[in-house]
């Protein structure tokens, strides 16, 4: 019985791996359609797999995968996923929708890469209470926000330059979900700033004035709390 116990576990403990690992799935799905020029399609299969990186981690801690299946390390499995489906795919999407200017298309797109490699290699990413030194390589964010906006292309390359620099900056940015402080309120602003995601990318990209005025918003919020923060969560 115990070894049936056992194994049934461990398929339990693999399951939860494969449910992670589907994200790389719909990381080359988003490929495929940024090589389509499909970039609703692109943004529809990254919010997928943002779903999938936000309720793996919960569903392993309650099945015990570290102890039940201890040779696959979650943690590095995630890793390389989430640089897939956070970094690479917007960086692609960055070189084909000419979002900035054609020079400095893949000087951007390299720094985006290598900073965002750093970043994911920092052992000291996360402070005490739970949030991240620096830009997180957020990138699938931040490439769908530029695509929703719509600046001009100049501007669009300040933009990613400052993220670029703010990978490195001594600033936090607030994990909604490990952050206790103001979560109640941060989780709020989360919802609606998944809603007014989730119109746009239903409007193809194009959103109406509201709805952008909400992500705008929204997004100020989630990136400017960890600032008003920054001291005690240091």
């Amino acid at each position: 019985m115990a070894v049936g116990n056992g194994a049934k576990g461990a398929g339990a403990a693999f399951a939860v791996h494969a449910f992670t690992a589907s994200g790389a799935v719909l990381g080359l799905l988003a490929l495929q359609a940024a090589s389509d020029r499909r970039f609703d399609a692109v943004f529809l299969w990254l919010g997928l797999a943002l779903v999938v990186d936000g309720i793996d981690g919960t569903i392993a801690r309650r099945v015990g995968v570290a102890e039940r299946l201890p040779r696959y390390s979650g943690e590095v499995l995630d890793l390389v996923v989430d640089y897939l489906t956070y970094v690479v795919v917007p960086a692609h999407v960055l070189v084909v929708a000419g979002l900035v200017p054609a020079g400095l298309v893949w000087p951007l797109a390299a720094a985006i890469l290598v900073s965002s490699a750093f970043y994911f290699a920092d052992t000291a990413m996360k402070t005490p209470e739970g949030g991240f030194r620096g830009f997180p390589a957020i990138w699938n964010v931040a490439i769908f926000l530029l695509m929703v906006f719509g600046l001009p292309p100049l501007a669009n390359a300040g933009i990613i330059a400052g993220l670029v620099a703010a990978t490195f900056a001594p600033f936090v940015f607030i994990h909604p979900f490990r952050v206790v402080r103001f979560r109640p309120v941060t989780l709020a602003v989360l919802a609606l700033w998944m809603l007014a995601a989730g119109l746009s990318v239903a409007a193809g990209l194009a959103p109406p004035p509201w709805v952008s005025v909400v992500l705008a918003v929204t997004t100020a919020y989630l990136g400017l709390i960890g600032l008003a923060l920054r001291a005690p969560l240091r």
